[in-house]
């Protein structure tokens, strides 16, 4: 996030404490995106900006799921993209939990959450955003391969996703996991699964790691191949553009990618 952003940011927030008497405590760095800070003892003030508009019906999203496997809205201010949220305790995620434990708890979560949407409803279908993130044959070598991959999945739109499903946003509450910061769209549950394959952030995938993770959902329940599938797609999506001077192997969506192959 710039320092103008920032700036911007925070100036939304103050406003809206002052506004809804709270105690607004320093941003919390972990929200890159947006900007959050504690407010009070129990709960987390986030302003999402305009700019993140794969976040607009974040605030639909975890209105829905009501806290059932996602942190609780306490208040929200759709104008301003202000949600004044639970503060998760004890909000570790799962990047500290075990190998195993990491992979339960985003299968926990996501059971409690992949469910059938309102029958009138304002979310993007995985395939809406495909379209707009797929990038143009020639910009890169696994392009044209991910645009077949693509079009050889049977569309569904039968369940809620988070779309960005990954260790960082799979917080602790007690004794249970719950999700934070969502992108919803809706869609198959495995579309959700790709994020958590090259995630946590600074652990290296491996083909062993990779394999070892898909076969782990699909024992949940989830099709497998249908993961693979989606994993080709979203990586080669959320991996490109590379920057100047950056490998396929720089980038943890591309690196996967080349694991399936």
């Amino acid at each position: 996030m710039s320092a103008a952003l920032a700036a911007r940011m925070e100036h939304i927030a103050r406003d809206v404490a002052a506004e809804w008497h709270l105690a607004l405590g320093p941003r919390i760095a972990a929200g890159r995106y947006s900007y959050v800070a504690p407010a009070g003892d129990d709960a987390i003030l986030k302003v999402v900006p305009p700019e993140d508009d794969s976040a607009d019906q974040q605030i639909d999203a975890l209105l829905f799921w009501n806290g059932d496997g996602a942190v609780r809205v306490l208040r929200h201010d759709r104008e301003r993209r202000v949600l004044l949220l639970e503060r998760v305790i004890p909000g570790t995620d799962a990047a500290t939990a075990s190998e195993d434990d990491a992979i339960g708890a985003a299968v926990a979560a996501g059971r409690r959450i992949w469910r059938s949407p309102p029958r009138a409803h304002p979310f993007r279908t995985a395939a809406d955003w495909v379209r707009r993130w797929l990038p143009s044959d020639d910009a890169h070598p696994l392009v044209p391969l991910a645009r077949r991959t693509f079009e050889g999945i049977q569309p569904r739109s039968d369940a809620l996703l988070h779309a960005d499903l990954h260790h960082h946003n799979i917080l602790r509450r007690d004794d249970e996991w719950v999700v934070i910061d969502p992108k919803p769209v809706v869609g198959a549950p495995e579309f959700d699964i790709p994020a958590f394959l090259w995630n946590p952030l600074g652990t290296p995938s491996t083909r062993a790691r990779t394999e070892r993770r898909i076969r782990a959902f699909a024992d949940s329940g989830l099709d497998g191949e249908l993961i693979r599938a989606w994993a080709i797609v979203r990586g080669v999506c959320d991996g490109l553009p590379l920057r100047a001077g950056q490998r396929d192997e720089d980038r943890p969506q591309l690196r996967v990618v080349r694991e399936l192959l």
